[in-house]
């Protein structure tokens, strides 16, 4: 699923939980790193995440369900896209746009994940 369809799909949703829901749903169908992926252990995550790299083709993985589809959101805004491209992204302006009921441990690990995308 593109980065778009994610988007599109989460605005038809009103209530938070189905948001979530979604968000849980994205991170089920996210595709696995293929072997031979640079993986990086992000710090900052409450949660084991990953996230994994061939070329410009990002992947990743998380030991929740819920951080593994906020994984899948930021691996879809930032797939096929350049280091360079991602450094000029709004990343964080983006996912706060689609308007999700995260805790601050959430927060925390997001812009861990955040951060390290914007400083390959």
């Amino acid at each position: 699923m593109t980065y778009i369809q994610m988007k599109n799909l989460l605005e038809m949703l009103e209530n938070p939980v189905d948001k979530l829901d979604a968000v849980m749903d994205f991170g089920a169908h996210m595709m696995s790193p293929p072997d031979g992926a640079l993986c990086h252990e992000i710090a900052g995550c409450s949660s084991h995440v990953e996230i994994c790299r061939v070329g410009n083709n990002f992947y990743g993985t998380a030991d929740s369900g819920l951080v593994r589809g906020i994984v899948a959101i930021l691996i879809a805004m930032v797939d096929g896209k350049t280091p360079a491209q991602i450094k000029k992204m709004d990343l964080w302006g983006e996912f706060s746009a689609l308007n999700l009921n995260l805790g601050a441990a959430r927060i925390n690990g997001l812009n861990s994940m955040i951060s390290f995308l914007q400083n390959l």
